[in-house]
């Protein structure tokens, strides 16, 4: 839970600067900056984590190597902040929402279930 509030509460606060920084009209500052709100936002809820955390990354990667303009605001400037973004939000996409989210209240938990063995291992 406190990994998907840090990178969530992050994305979202940065997609909020780059929407009250953005020229009205670009596409290119606009797009990416609803796909980091939106995907913040959805990461603090608990809600479809694996895609909040699949935009959250592809919006980090783009801008960590320059793809998408910055404006200014950025909370990202060195390379290093977006390299931490983008390595907790992939391993929130793979770890899952957790117990704490609106994902397990829909889907419920999942659990491993490893059965116990009929004979005896060789050795």
């Amino acid at each position: 839970m406190l990994l998907r509030l840090s990178i969530g509460v992050t994305s979202t606060v940065q997609g909020t600067f780059y929407l009250s920084h953005a020229s009205r009209g670009a596409f290119e500052v606009l797009f990416p900056s609803l796909l980091l709100t939106v995907g913040g936002a959805f990461l603090v809820i608990g809600f479809l984590t694996p895609f909040a955390s699949a935009l959250v990354v592809i919006v980090g990667v783009g801008n960590a190597i320059a793809w998408l303009p910055t404006p200014t605001g950025n909370l990202f400037d060195g390379k290093l902040g977006c390299f931490e973004m983008i390595v907790t939000a992939a391993a929130i996409a793979l770890l899952g929402p957790g117990g704490f989210s609106i994902d397990a209240r829909f889907f419920g938990r999942r659990e491993i279930v490893i059965p116990v063995a009929s004979r005896p291992p060789e050795s």
